[in-house]
């Protein structure tokens, strides 16, 4: 394994973070992880920004919310 670097741990952090990098470039992206503190803090915000949207996904709108922006589209449909 190489260090690969900050730049292309960066720039290869979100796929890296989803497991869609392939296994030599994984480790070595793991690797360089390990030993720089600024791509760790990088990789934190990433992991946690993504949990937040995760969440977020999962919640739903009351259901007055819906029937609200149910009856604008219908309206705005009918004036169209």
């Amino acid at each position: 394994m190489t260090d690969c670097g900050c730049d292309k741990a960066k720039r290869d952090l979100e796929e890296y973070l989803r497991n869609e990098v392939c296994s030599t470039n994984s480790a070595d992206i793991r690797e360089h992880l390990e030993h720089c503190a600024s791509c760790q803090e990088e990789a934190l915000l990433a992991r946690t920004l993504t949990e937040a949207v995760q969440r977020a996904c999962k919640e739903t709108a009351p259901e007055d919310l819906k029937l609200q922006v149910m009856a604008k589209l219908r309206a705005a449909q009918a004036t169209h």
